[in-house]
C-alpha cells in the first residue's frame, strides 16, 4: 500500500519521476517491513544471546532500516565506554519522530542487543546502507550520529573516531566529514572547515565554496526522508550559512 501512496504522492507533489520512483522504493521497504513485523514479532527476542553478526543478518533480511540505524547508534553511544541516559533520550526522540508508530519496544530491545554485543558488524551494516541511501541522506545520517555524541554537551575523541570509521565505510568524502565534524567539534578553523576551505582561500574561492556547499546540502534534497532528517539538514544548512557570514564579517566582505 505504502509504495503506491508514496510513489504517486511524490509524483503529484513534485512532478518529478525520479522522486516518484524513490517514493515507490521507500514505500516498498515500509510494506515489507510491516509484513515481516506481523509474522516476526514473536521471534525478535530470540536474537538475544546470539552472535551479533547472525542477529544482524536475521534482522536485515526483513528490510528493517531501524535495525541498521540502531546498530550505528549503539556504536557511537558506547564509543567512550559509557552509555548515558541523555544519549538514549536523543535516539528515542529521533526514532519516534522518524518512524512514528513503527518505532516500538522491539527496536529498543534491538538497541540493547547491539549495546551489549562485544562488537557490531559495522562493515556489513554500512555496506547495506550505502546500497540503499543516496549520499545526501548518508551525510544526514552522520550528522545524526554526531548529534548523539553531542547530546551530553561534548564530543569526545573516541566518539569522533567511531563516527569517522562509519563515515568512511558509508562512502562520505573526507571534506564532507570535516565539515560535519567542525559543526559539533569547533575550533578557530571551524568556519573554514565547514566550507571545506583553509584560511588561505581567496574571497572568490570562499564564495564558490559557499555556493557549492549550499547547493549540495539544501534541505530539499532529503525532504522525502522524514521530519528528523529534514531538521538535521536545516541545521546543517544554517551552519553553512553562519560559517560563511562569520568569515565575511572577519574579512570585511559585504
Amino acid at each position: 500500500m505504502y509504495k503506491w501512496l508514496l510513489g504517486i504522492g511524490a509524483l503529484v507533489l513534485t512532478r518529478k519521476i525520479g522522486l516518484a520512483f524513490l517514493g515507490f522504493a521507500i514505500g516498498s521497504l515500509i510494506d515489507q517491513y510491516q509484513q515481516s513485523s506481523k509474522g516476526g514479532a514473536s521471534t525478535s527476542n530470540q536474537g538475544f544471546g546470539q552472535d551479533p553478526f547472525e542477529f544482524y543478518r536475521q534482522q536485515s533480511s526483513r528490510y528493517d532500516l531501524p535495525t541498521m540505524l540502531m546498530a550505528l547508534s549503539a556504536a557511537v553511544m558506547k564509543a567512550d565506554g559509557k552509555v548515558l541516559r541523555i544519549e538514549l533520550d536523543f535516539v528515542k526522540q529521533f526514532f519516534a519522530a522518524q518512524f512514528g508508530r513503527q518505532f516500538n519496544a522491539t527496536h529498543l530491545q534491538t538497541l540493547k542487543q547491539f549495546l551489549d554485543a562485544p562488537n557490531i558488524p559495522l562493515q556489513d551494516i554500512c555496506h547495506d546502507i550505502r546500497m540503499r541511501m543516496t549520499q545526501e541522506v548518508r551525510v544526514q545520517l552522520v550528522h545524526y550520529l554526531f548529534g548523539i555524541a553531542k547530546a551530553d554537551g561534548e564530543v569526545g575523541k573516541a566518539e569522533i573516531n567511531v563516527i569517522s570509521r562509519i563515515a568512511t565505510m558509508l562512502g562520505i568524502p573526507a571534506v564532507e566529514f570535516e565539515s560535519l565534524r567542525n559543526m559539533f567539534y569547533r575550533n578557530v578553523d571551524s568556519d573554514y572547515k565547514i566550507l571545506g576551505l583553509t584560511e588561505k582561500a581567496t574571497d572568490d574561492e570562499l564564495k564558490k565554496a559557499y555556493r557549492k556547499m549550499a547547493a549540495a546540502h539544501h534541505p530539499d534534497k532529503v525532504a522525502h526522508m522524514g521530519e528528523e532528517y529534514l531538521k538535521g539538514a536545516k541545521e546543517k544548512f544554517q551552519q553553512i550559512q553562519d560559517a560563511y557570514e562569520a568569515i565575511k564579517k572577519r574579512r570585511g566582505i559585504k
